[in-house]
């Protein structure tokens, strides 16, 4: 192992690191929970207890974790390409907008069918809104982070006229669709595992959650171990190298955010078919944005990005039980908490890494002179 400061071994810096910034976080937490007269001990084992001791808390925890998986994914594809697309929550906005429509005006269909258009259809309406940012980053040089960041707003703009006069019912004054027809929706897993005659207890987790592991598989083995991963890594590694190699970096640009749009649409089926079961205004609820942490935790890798997901569905669950359980820990304490997680796994996420390398240059000395 090299002695400079700067290196770390391929699992000090997926493993190592992302803990230490948790335990950061987490400590950060503590005193903050103890500055206002509660058990830092007694807050964690209740956040713990509520995200994992139930089966219902479980199925809550992985039905967030689905949309954290999405989001994350979808930011990391476009990361490995050196791009920085913060419009992940518009994206998925915008795919619920393909849902709705799959599920509202084909209902008629068999609902296997209905699931791949819908499918499809929030993957097609999420590309299609990245494509215009790509567009402008590849072809023009436009800065990728503010075109991205307004487009969120436009499509939070899109949104509210599309449902308050085209998609809400004639009679309703909520800015909402109707309820989707029964075999429009994601089937849930407490109702697969009930026809298998296994029983498990009420939670909103639905195939979304097996969707979203597919999808994670499909990223990885793109990403590592096909002729377009490796481009799309070069371009995110070096831009000049990828031009140099003859490489059509206009045309990678445009796909890595599309397909960084695709995937965030897929929040939609969790959210708005496979729980809710109809369109509402802002049902994408900052999941975007927190995927932008959970990538960055889970290193831009599918399985770090899956357990990143899955401790911060355990956050969502777990601080909701908090809140409800101790009624001097508001939702704002819950949302401090996320917050700094989000703080250490992303922005500071470097922070602690020249002590850890120094730590281990000087175990790699020690073990030389010995």
């Amino acid at each position: 192992m090299s002695a400079r400061a700067g290196d770390l071994p391929w699992w000090a810096d997926r493993l190592i690191i992302p803990v230490l910034n948790l335990a950061l976080a987490f400590l950060a937490s503590g005193v903050v929970i103890w500055a206002i007269g509660e058990s830092p001990l007694e807050c964690a084992q209740i956040m713990v207890a509520g995200a994992f001791g139930s089966g219902q808390g479980i199925g809550y925890t992985l039905f967030y974790a689905t949309n954290f998986i999405f989001t994350g994914l979808a930011f990391a594809v476009a990361l490995h390409a050196g791009l920085f697309n913060i419009g992940v929550e518009g994206q998925a906005y915008i795919g619920g907008l393909g849902v709705a429509l799959a599920s509202l005006y084909f209902e008629f269909l068999p609902q296997p069918v209905i699931i791949l258009l819908a499918i499809l259809f929030s993957a097609a309406f999420g590309a299609a809104w990245a494509f215009i940012p790509a567009y402008l980053q590849a072809k023009r040089g436009s800065h990728l982070v503010i075109t991205t960041i307004m487009f969120n707003f436009i499509a939070s703009a899109v949104m509210v006229y599309l449902l308050v006069n085209f998609l809400k019912p004639a009679a309703s004054m909520a800015p909402e669709t109707r309820t989707f027809a029964p075999n429009a929706t994601l089937p849930q897993i407490q109702q697969i595992a009930h026809g298998l005659g296994v029983e498990i207890a009420q939670s909103p987790l639905n195939l979304a959650f097996v969707w979203a592991l597919i999808c994670a598989v499909g990223v990885s083995v793109l990403i590592w171990r096909t002729r377009l991963g490796y481009e799309l890594r070069t371009l995110g590694a070096s831009r000049p190298a990828a031009i140099y190699a003859g490489m059509p970096v206009v045309r990678l640009t445009i796909i890595a955010l599309m397909l960084s749009g695709a995937l965030g649409g897929f929040l939609a089926l969790n959210e708005v078919m496979g729980s809710q079961n109809r369109l509402f205004l802002d049902f994408s609820g900052g999941y975007g944005f927190v995927g932008i942490a959970v990538a960055l935790m889970g290193r831009s890798r599918s399985l770090g990005i899956v357990l990143a997901a899955i401790l911060f569905g355990a956050l969502y669950q777990g601080g909701a039980e908090l809140a409800f359980d101790k009624p001097a820990i508001t939702r704002d304490i819950v949302v401090l908490v996320q917050g700094l997680v989000i703080l250490t796994a992303g922005a500071l996420e470097n922070m602690l890494r020249p002590s850890v390398a120094r730590l281990f240059a000087m175990s790699a000395a020690l073990g030389q002179e010995a």
